[in-house]
Order: structure tokens, then C-alpha cells, then sequence
């Protein structure tokens, strides 16, 4: 466990919709690689709307590789320069998100 969360933010002309999708599949491509219940239970996300932010713990093995495979898909679909990525504060202030199928 490294310890990291990861905020991601958006420019205004990114639709946070597309990028929350782009995320699902980062999700959908890690349970191919760990399985389903482990990327339920060692990933956590929150969208953050007003701030046009989407923050991963990237703490465990399987939510760094979501992060990797998230950031990749961004980078294909909007440009590097659509989106910037900071560590974000400890992990423990963010709860773990359920996700959608």
C-alpha cells in the first residue's frame, strides 16, 4: 500500500460524464486483470462536480493499476493537456465508492 490518492481535474470543456465512463472502463479493464471483487473492494472514487475533480485511491495494487489504465484512457479520448493529475489529501478522507455494473 503506497498511501496515495490521486485527484484528477478536468478542463470545462471535458464533459465529467464521458470522463466518469472513461473511468468505468478502467474498472471493467482491472477486473480482467484481478477479478471482480477485488476491484470492488480495493478501489475507491469520488466525483466531485463543483470542483470538476475525480479523486482514486490509488493505495492498493489494484486502484494504482485503475489509475494507470484511467489515465491512459484520458489521454487517448481527451489530450494531455485536458486534464491534470496531483496527489490528493490521505486516503482515509475519501470512503470507498459502490460502483455500478
Amino acid at each position: 500500500m503506497t498511501g496515495d490518492v490521486l485527484r484528477f481535474t478536468f478542463d470545462t470543456g471535458i464533459p465529467l460524464d464521458e470522463a466518469e465512463s472513461s473511468l468505468h472502463l478502467a474498472l471493467f479493464a482491472a477486473e480482467g486483470l484481478f477479478g471482480q471483487a477485488r476491484v470492488r473492494l480495493d478501489t475507491g472514487y469520488d466525483l466531485d462536480l463543483l470542483s470538476r475533480a475525480l479523486v482514486i485511491d490509488a493505495s492498493t495494487e489494484v486502484g494504482a493499476s485503475v489509475a494507470r489504465i484511467f489515465t491512459g484512457l484520458l489521454v487517448r479520448e481527451f489530450g494531455e493537456r485536458a486534464f491534470a493529475v496531483d496527489r490528493a489529501l490521505p486516503v482515509h478522507h475519501y470512503p470507498p465508492q459502490e460502483m455500478c455494473a
